[in-house]
């Protein structure tokens, strides 16, 4: 009786596969099919968002402002040394040298 029920229960699956056209290459390449679908929607999606940049009330008035006294000390000395009157103090950078020797 039971392999009347297993040969019964093949011969159904077989008669189903036939009706619903169903195999297995098939049911792969739909998979796939359906991936490559998948796939396109996304990179889609991708291509259609935008990157937004927004500057703040407080960032504009920083650009707004007039110079600070560095970018007036940074301009005085490219005049310096574009004039040639730029002097190295040697003792000045074996100061900030210092430091860096003595850690290693």
């Amino acid at each position: 009786m039971t392999i009347g029920l297993f040969v019964c229960k093949e011969i159904c699956e077989v008669i189903h596969m036939k009706i619903n056209k169903i195999n297995p290459v098939n049911a792969i390449q739909n998979y796939r099919q359906q991936q490559d679908i998948n796939q396109e929607k996304k990179a889609s999606k991708k291509a259609m968002q935008r990157d937004e940049v927004q500057i703040s009330p407080e960032a504009k008035e920083l650009l707004d402002t007039k110079p600070t006294e560095r970018e007036e000390k940074i301009e005085d000395l490219k005049q310096s040394v574009s004039n040639g009157t730029y002097q190295v103090e040697p003792n000045k950078i074996a100061e900030k040298l210092l430091p860096y020797f003595k850690k290693q």
